[in-house]
């Protein structure tokens, strides 16, 4: 579905708004590099997305220093830019994280009270 007045899918709109968040998600539980973020989130409804958005992505998040990053010699290739979460960025997923549950369940009751008043 197309937004009227834009070019950009209700979907697009939405990834583009969380998209950072998912990327910390996907680094809180060890390091990774932009290729593994890409094909994880790939397998994720809707949050599908290619490398020429998660490099800018990435450079935004370590200016805002919430990951960091290192070179890492690969076995099957050049070397490997790996990100890692840091403590402010634990934290930026942590405060998003407790903002999410209640946003995603007001727009969840206000969806589904409208659907049942048809």
């Amino acid at each position: 579905m197309v937004v009227p007045g834009g070019e950009r899918t209700v979907v697009s709109q939405l990834r583009r708004g969380v998209l950072q968040f998912c990327v910390l998600a996907q680094l809180r539980d060890g390091e990774k590099y932009a290729y593994e973020l890409v094909r994880e989130l790939g397998d994720a409804h809707g949050l599908a997305t290619s490398e020429g958005t998660i490099y800018p992505l990435l450079s935004r998040l370590r200016k805002l220093e919430w990951v960091a990053s290192s070179w890492r010699d690969s076995e099957s290739g050049p070397p490997r830019r790996y990100y890692a979460l840091t403590p402010a960025g634990r934290e930026a997923l942590h405060a998003f994280t407790a903002e999410w549950e209640p946003f995603r369940t007001a727009v969840d009751t206000l969806l589904e009270h409208k659907e049942h008043r048809r």
